[in-house]
């Protein structure tokens, strides 16, 4: 041990030698950004109040015009810095109220046998790190194909690693992977490549320090890509080293090209990294919003439609996806004061287009609009779920959407998609480009994670991209271990980074329309209360059944009720990966305050919470029941929290 102790300081040693010059920092000086280029090939590193978050990286991509990995010259003198600072407004995100941001910007061009090849952009905030890089036109080139990056994140060889791993193309139910829907690690030993096709994003490392108090949490992960690049995962090799992955050639089906292709000058997505002592700034972190730009003006007010929702299929399945029992959950919808309902698959065939015409109408008589699913395709997956064969057929399509706009339909939830090669960005854009035209609203399933598309496509409003509640009617064994996987670990990774189309907080003991059999939830009650607070997106359709209004508590029922989607602000209180996490999200002037414990005993915390007043009287959910209490003069609250339970606080 004290060998390996000592390997490792020298290597950190020499890393602190080898830092070349420093192009940028943080506004508050705590991080910065080292850049040189070494034989010919760039390298970054990245320091933590001046400890090594990224140890040096390579940089660079590849493309059909030129490997602009190697051969490189820099001039340090010409590096171009400036702030980078605004507002923005975003209802959909997990700050929603207008939120300002602040970074300083390093641009550095790369040349080639002394030539401009590259522009390489950093942007630093207090909390992240993002780059992205510029390729050039090469005399009347003006187009290229990108084939591959180098970029890459050197962690720390002891770090501990919360990743999901990447799943073979064209597997799964009905070949429709990948679908980013692969369970988190539990603090992974780094040097690992998940199944061998390494990992979706996000990715977060854990890296310790002697003084567990200067601990490094590093979230990575990617923002901005659009139809005009791929979507990436991470690599991993030997020693801590993650890189930058394009999508598998089976993706797809097997069409597509897995490379890039641009006009030039042209763009890449940023390459995201949030730093700090704790896993507030990943949990906080706006970086998949601040560095885009929106891409068309919204047709309408999408906002006023956000809220939450219900769905019939994850209790009652495809035989609920019938005209009665869709008109009882519309009932039950406007019972509890929630703006929509999705319909989900098989209603063309099950249902029919005039009748779920006339449910739309008499939706609209009790407040509620509908959400309708579509199978993306067809040809790329083996889904015999139906509508199909129309969101991939822009005449089909626009069609489509024109009749929805005509009967007053909110949305759309599209589903299997499989796949993050450029044609299938393409798609998802073309998808949300037109529905904008005729005002509808996109959920995506079995897809691919957002990458700033909440501020990009103003009709956007949340991706499934992670292992959702579907699993807790289908397995047991997901039930049994719903806290650790779920609840304990996607605020700090897939929910940290954009909006996740869940569909929890069921209140049924059972996932079965008779409440009887079935999957049965482990869970408690007060944990279904405190996801609907962890979980984040601005449109929530919760796994809830009509019978709940007279089997549930009265207190769960009230409080899902009144339960905000949008929020003003979001603080980590405290937590760790997989074992609890206890977090805070405000809205208007409103805190609601909610943990969950996975871990195998309870969970006693005296909790800060310095957004309250002191002495003032909050409402206290736990251990099965509502009731009043004051925090003490130094704003503290005493709990104990069950295992697989929760807690919620509510005060202003």
């Amino acid at each position: 041990m004290k060998r390996i102790y000592i390997t490792l300081c020298l290597a950190l040693m020499g890393v602190m030698a080898m830092r070349g010059e420093t192009i940028a920092s943080s506004p508050d000086g705590r991080i910065v950004v080292d850049f040189e280029v070494k034989e010919g090939r760039p390298m970054y590193s990245v320091l933590y109040d001046g400890q090594v978050a990224i140890a040096p990286s390579a940089l660079g991509v590849q493309t059909n015009m030129g490997d602009y990995t190697i051969d490189l010259t820099w001039n340090p003198s010409e590096v171009r810095k400036e702030e980078f600072s605004g507002t923005y407004t975003l209802p959909s995100i997990k700050v929603g109220a207008e939120h300002a941001y602040q970074y300083n910007r390093s641009a550095l061009m790369l040349s080639q046998k002394e030539r401009p090849v590259m522009e390489i952009e950093f942007m630093v905030s207090n909390s992240d790190v993002a780059f992205r890089y510029t390729i050039l036109p090469r005399r009347d080139t003006r187009c290229c194909v990108v084939t591959s990056e180098a970029s890459s994140f050197c962690i720390s060889p002891d770090a501990r690693a919360f990743l999901a791993p990447q799943s073979y193309p064209m597997g799964g139910f009905a070949r429709t992977t990948p679908s980013y829907e692969t369970k988190y690690s539990l603090g992974e030993p780094v040097g690992r490549n998940g199944w061998g096709n390494g990992y979706t994003f996000p990715c977060l490392f854990e890296v310790p320090h002697a003084d567990e108090a200067k601990n490094l949490w590093i979230l990575i992960s990617e923002t901005g890509t659009d139809g005009t690049y791929v979507g990436c995962r991470l690599l991993g090799e030997r020693g801590g080293k993650y890189r930058i992955g394009f999508p598998m050639e089976g993706e797809f089906n097997g069409w597509g090209s897995t490379s890039a292709q641009m006009a030039l000058p042209g763009k890449t997505p940023w390459r995201t990294i949030t730093i700090g002592h704790t896993p507030a700034n990943a949990i906080e972190t706006t970086v998949p919003w601040d560095l885009v730009e929106q891409k068309y003006p919204a047709s309408r007010d999408y906002s006023a439609d956000y809220g939450k929702g219900m769905w019939s299929w994850i209790i009652g399945m495809d035989y609920s996806c019938n005209f009665n029992e869709q008109k009882r959950y519309i009932d039950f919808t406007a019972a509890m004061g929630y703006r929509s309902l999705l319909i989900d698959a098989l209603w063309d065939v099950q249902i029919g287009r005039e009748r779920i015409a006339q449910l739309s109408q008499y939706a609209r008589s009790k407040g509620v609009g509908l959400y309708l699913w579509y199978n993306s395709n067809g040809a790329w997956n083996d889904a015999p779920q139906s509508p199909r064969g129309i969101m991939n057929d822009p005449r089909k399509r626009r069609e489509e959407m024109k009749w929805m706009q005509e009967i007053g339909v909110l949305g759309i939830k599209v589903d299997f998609f499989g796949g993050d090669k450029q044609p299938m960005m393409q798609y998802y854009e073309d998808i949300l480009t037109d529905a904008n035209d005729f005002g509808i609203m996109c959920i995506f399933h079995g897809c691919t994670l957002p990458r700033g598309w909440e501020r990009m496509y103003p009709n956007y409003v949340s991706s499934e991209a992670v292992p959702a509640s579907e699993n807790l009617h289908f397995s047991q064994g997901f039930c049994n271990e719903e806290a650790r996987d779920c609840g304990a670990m996607y605020p700090f990774t897939r929910n940290a980074v954009g909006a996740m189309d869940f569909g929890g907080s069921a209140l049924n003991k059972f996932y079965n329309a008779n409440n009887r059999q079935g999957s049965r939830r482990v869970t408690s009650d007060i944990y279904a209360l405190a996801t609907a607070v962890l979980f984040q997106s601005p449109v929530q359709h919760f796994a809830l059944a009509p019978n709940n209004l007279t089997d549930a508590p009265v207190y769960a029922i009230d409080f899902m009720k009144s339960v905000p989607t949008r929020w003003d602000e979001v603080r980590f209180i405290d937590g760790y990966p997989g074992k609890y996490i206890i977090m805070a999200r405000r809205s208007g002037n409103t805190w609601y305050i909610a943990g969950v414990n996975a871990m195998e005993q309870p969970l006693q915390k005296t909790i800060t919470l310095p957004m309250l007043p002191g002495k003032s009287t909050v409402s206290l959910y736990i251990n099965g029941e509502k009731k009043s209490v004051n925090l003490s003069k130094k704003q503290t609250l005493k709990v104990e929290i069950p295992t697989n339970g929760g807690v919620v606080v509510i005060g202003e």
